[in-house]
């Protein structure tokens, strides 16, 4: 079983298309995928059509349960999507709360990495969603997972949050005591514009054994569309530039 987490620590980089379009890909491959939103605006959770403010289980839950010291369950959580090989842990507006709730308490960190344990054996992938922000969420996510995949916009402000988010990276490291593999995946470029050429250019001078040369993901508004409709944009039109760009960045990850 393999953990990913999808992660900058700066908003609107293409994070929940990402994880989605990569779960698909990975289940019309016959993967069976668990998706895990933790992600407090619930985007992951909304795009398959639920209302995080609404759901009665979430993962909100399995934090609850550290608090309280219980057994963590995470089955009972876990939601399946209207689509073959895809399930959804999702997410809640309460895991807002957690770092002001529980931040301080001892082992929080490992909540999500003590829960997915149980899950061997039932799943091949787990794309864990992940908030724009450090704090008890993002130490989560970056405890379980074994990759860890920086979807970054080709403009100049997205390239700072990808700075912020290595300095986290070096921090969870030290503590971690291993380095963590990471992934920057260059999102939204438009050729036509010079913001986004010179973008890229920073990103294949600065981290150029951090890339995938041959996977960037383009503008493409069949994205847009695709979440209007609830449907990842490889089952709804997989020849697609944006689709197809994926796929070549999930060869890049499996090879």
């Amino acid at each position: 079983m393999k953990i990913w987490a999808v992660s900058n620590q700066k908003g609107g980089v293409g994070k929940t298309t990402t994880a989605v379009t990569l779960a698909a890909w990975l289940a019309l491959r016959g993967q069976k995928v668990l998706m895990v939103d933790l992600d407090p605006h619930g985007s992951l959770t909304t795009y398959f059509g639920y209302e995080p403010d609404d759901l009665s289980h979430s993962v909100y839950e399995l934090f609850q349960q550290a608090a309280n010291k219980t057994s963590l369950a995470i089955e009972p959580i876990i939601m399946s999507s209207r689509f073959e090989h895809l399930d959804l842990l999702p997410s809640s507006t309460a895991i807002a709360t957690l770092d002001k709730q529980l931040g301080s308490k001892d082992g929080m960190g490992l909540v999500l990495a003590r829960s997915l344990q149980s899950l061997q054996g039932q799943y091949d992938f787990i794309l864990i969603d992940c908030p724009p922000m450090l704090g008890v969420l993002m130490i989560n996510a970056l405890a379980a997972c074994e990759k860890l995949l920086i979807p970054v916009q080709t403009e100049f402000l997205a390239v700072k949050g990808l700075e912020r988010m290595l300095n986290t990276l070096t921090m969870i490291n030290k503590a971690k005591k291993q380095a963590l593999d990471y992934t920057i995946i260059p999102t939204m470029y438009d050729r036509r514009t010079r913001a986004s050429i010179e973008t890229l250019r920073d990103i294949q001078q600065k981290f150029e054994r951090r890339y995938l040369s041959a996977a960037i993901i383009p503008v493409d508004t069949r994205f847009r569309e695709a979440a209007m409709k609830s449907i990842p944009l490889p089952m709804m039109n997989p020849n697609t530039r944006g689709a197809t760009a994926y796929n070549l960045v999930l060869d890049g990850l499996l090879a």
